[in-house]
């Protein structure tokens, strides 16, 4: 797990240097915003998050309700 967030914040400061360090910095950037902006507002992704959301908040809920149950079983046996 540690070498995926390395890995991951690598990528991230190269990618900050390459944006920054650019001789067309300013313009690349831009470009690179405003397809990032196109991408992050497509309809099939705003979907895609939505569902993701909707799937996150389930996966939570039913992890309570398995952990609450869990400890009622176990207070029973110790009880």
């Amino acid at each position: 797990m540690r070498g995926k967030v390395t890995f991951v914040f690598l990528v991230i400061v190269a990618f900050l240097a390459y944006v920054l360090g650019a001789k067309a910095g300013k313009a690349r950037y831009k470009e690179i915003s405003t397809a990032v902006n196109s991408f992050w507002n497509d309809p099939q992704v705003k979907k895609a998050r939505v569902r993701a959301l909707k799937s996150a908040k389930q996966a939570t809920a039913d992890a309570t309700k398995a952990a609450e149950k869990a400890a009622k079983k176990a207070s029973k046996r110790l009880g």
